[in-house]
């Protein structure tokens, strides 16, 4: 059987966009011959690979258990075209899942080395969730993800230490001070916490640490980025929970005020994943190590 390759990478770019009609955005076909492609892959394989499940397209069983057989055959088509080539000349991509606080503040200079080291690289970053991370990664649509630390880890996912950070609990300025004790047990607050991962880690510490001293807010208010939640804050809308590395600028100009909490000297891990039978190609190999760079430069 004579298989196209470009009708695996398209299968790809669907489970990595989440529609066929992102993947065809992103690979710039129509959405009919994205259709055909995956009609001819389905064709070759003699399998059904997505179903119809109310308005969405899903991936069946079978398409879930031929990914590493695709992962495989799309690696070893890199492999081959990049055997011999030096980091400055090789091609293909890295897929990067990253929660929108540690973007913003702390892969800056990661990014940089990257596009340095690996010019022709494509880097793919996915702004997730932090509880998205892992599953990304063990679905392949991440190559590396990048997170705070979690209580335990699948078996198939290797999770390294990439450095350490302090979380701080913070105000306006504007904010009556006379509410901002959260230390003293058992107190009613008229204001809420501010996030934008309900469930990322240091989130639901902050939440076990309320629970546990009967401290109650207001329900909670959700938005979109870290930038959204400070800015929130800064206009006294409620108080938020947020790792110190984020909010450096903000508490040295005075825009917010910490406030104490029995957490603050507390420490956290941030953490490199991967899944343990992925292949280390050389961008990936490149990332890792520039990964172990950064950890050693904080």
């Amino acid at each position: 059987m004579r298989m196209n390759t470009k009708n695996l990478i398209t299968f790809k770019t669907i489970l990595e966009m989440g529609s066929f009609q992102k993947a065809a955005d992103k690979l710039g076909y129509t959405q009919s011959t994205v259709t055909f492609q995956i009609k001819q892959l389905e064709e070759e394989l003699e399998l059904e690979l997505f179903e119809k499940i109310g308005r969405r397209m899903e991936l069946t069983q079978a398409g879930k258990d031929i990914m590493p057989y695709v992962d495989m055959i799309l690696q070893g088509a890199e492999q081959i075209s990049n055997y011999g080539k030096s980091l400055s000349e090789i091609s293909g991509t890295i897929k990067l899942a990253i929660p929108d606080s540690i973007l913003i503040y702390t892969m800056q200079p990661f990014i940089q080395a990257f596009r340095h080291e690996a010019p022709n690289i494509q880097l793919v970053i996915h702004s997730l969730q932090a509880g998205q991370i892992i599953q990304a990664v063990m679905d392949g649509i991440a190559d590396i993800g990048i997170n705070c630390e979690k209580d335990n880890y699948p078996d198939t996912i290797i999770h390294n230490n990439l450095g350490t950070y302090r979380i701080l609990l913070v105000a306006s300025p504007f904010m009556d001070r006379g509410l901002l004790d959260f230390v003293t047990p058992h107190q009613r607050k008229p204001f809420s916490l501010i996030c934008n991962e309900p469930d990322g880690y240091y989130q639901l510490e902050m939440n076990k640490y309320l629970d546990k001293k009967d401290i109650v807010l207001n329900q909670y208010m959700k938005v979109q980025s870290i930038e959204a939640v400070k800015r929130c804050v800064m206009n006294n809308l409620g108080i938020a929970v947020v790792p110190s590395y984020s909010v450096e600028e903000e508490l040295k100009n005075g825009a917010l005020i910490p406030i104490k909490t029995e957490l603050d000297e507390k420490i956290y891990n941030a953490i490199y994943v991967y899944h343990k039978n992925k292949w280390i190609s050389p961008q990936m190999k490149l990332a890792l190590d520039l990964l172990i760079k950064l950890k050693a430069d904080c």
